[in-house]
């Protein structure tokens, strides 16, 4: 049995924890970074970085504290090598080769998406291949997986991230940071048919996205109706205005991956991963798209939906045991596409 020391600090969550490869987390801590930034209303890459710098090593000492188990005893240090903000990135990289070289045990360079993409194996019995929906802040693409490192990139956005979309339109609605989880807690009162929006690529014949358009709308709804309250929108309307956002998305990704699951037949397993799949009503609407085709539906618990440290132990766990470990000299990188990944030979 083997055991993973995984760092993740590739945004604004600094995570680590020790995994073993029998799928037991023993120790997982997340310090998250939201009362730092909230005051500017979205992630600031110094402010994350010192942030990270600052408590790293305090959570790297209580992990093994927490799992009672020595530093020695691990078989391979994972970190997050890329892609994120760069900062971050590199701090929680350079503290994972440092711990790799007193050690000597084995370092793996873990890309922050196919930590995502893995979750559900540590989470769930899932098999090679999946059909993998991967939403969050910064990304949103669909991935055919074939195997640890082999996967084919089906669709991707032709602008704006999921989550971003939810957070400007959450800022544009004087909403607290960070906006998916405040749009989903307002969308709950709100009437998902009020207010007529676009829904960008639906009925398209390839798996992209584009929301910039839909945000767009959506600026000149909430810029209307302030007008027409004097600068100030009642909570009823808030709401409203966010459940029919959140139906949009809801049905925009519906409509891409029930698409990519009929050009698929031989798919028998669907995963949704990244930050975005915390969203009830998205996992609802994506469950229904399963259904149809007689897929199994898959989605980590919520606490491991957001960027962690479990996921990227797993990750590094999952590479370690195909023999796919790294060099120190590798540099962390602030962009690294899921088809770029060093694919395993098995």
């Amino acid at each position: 049995m083997k055991l993973a020391l995984g760092i993740e600090t590739s945004c604004d969550e600094t995570s680590v924890a020790l995994v073993r490869s029998d799928k037991k987390i023993l120790a997982h801590i997340i310090s998250s970074q939201i009362k730092e930034h909230q005051i500017y209303g979205g992630v600031v890459p110094e402010v994350a970085a010192r942030s990270h710098l600052k408590i790293l090593p305090m959570m790297l000492s209580e992990i093994f504290k927490q799992a009672n188990v020595p530093p020695s005893n691990i078989d391979v240090v994972a970190a997050t090598t890329g892609p994120g903000l760069i900062g971050g990135v590199v701090i929680g990289a350079m503290a994972a080769k440092a711990l790799s070289a007193a050690l000597n045990k084995p370092f793996v360079a873990v890309n922050h998406l196919e930590g995502h993409a893995l979750t559900a194996r540590l989470t769930d019995d899932v098999t090679f291949p999946f059909l993998l929906l991967l939403v969050s802040g910064g990304h949103c693409q669909i991935m055919w997986v074939r195997n640890i490192g082999n996967y084919q990139l089906l669709g991707s956005t032709l602008d704006d991230a999921v989550g971003e979309c939810f957070d400007k339109v959450a800022k544009m609605l004087d909403l607290p940071y960070p906006g998916g989880p405040e749009i989903e807690k307002c969308a709950t009162n709100g009437n998902p048919k009020a207010y007529p929006l676009p829904r960008p690529m639906i009925g398209q014949k390839n798996l992209n996205f584009s929301f910039s358009g839909l945000k767009t709308a959506v600026r000149r709804l909430i810029e209307q109706l302030k007008a027409q309250h004097a600068d100030k929108l009642p909570s009823n309307i808030t709401s409203d205005i966010c459940a029919s956002f959140q139906s949009v998305i809801s049905a925009v990704l519906f409509d891409r991956v029930n698409r990519a699951l009929i050009q698929l037949p031989e798919c028998k397993s669907f995963v949704v991963s990244g930050g975005v799949a915390a969203n009830q009503s998205i996992r609802k609407k994506l469950q229904e798209a399963c259904d149809t085709v007689n897929v199994k539906f898959y989605a980590p618990p919520l606490k491991l939906c957001t960027d962690n440290g479990a996921m990227i132990a797993w990750a590094g766990l999952e590479r370690f045991q195909v023999g796919l470990i790294d060099s120190l000299r590798i540099r962390p990188r602030p962009r690294w596409p899921m088809d770029e990944i060093r694919e395993a030979s098995i």
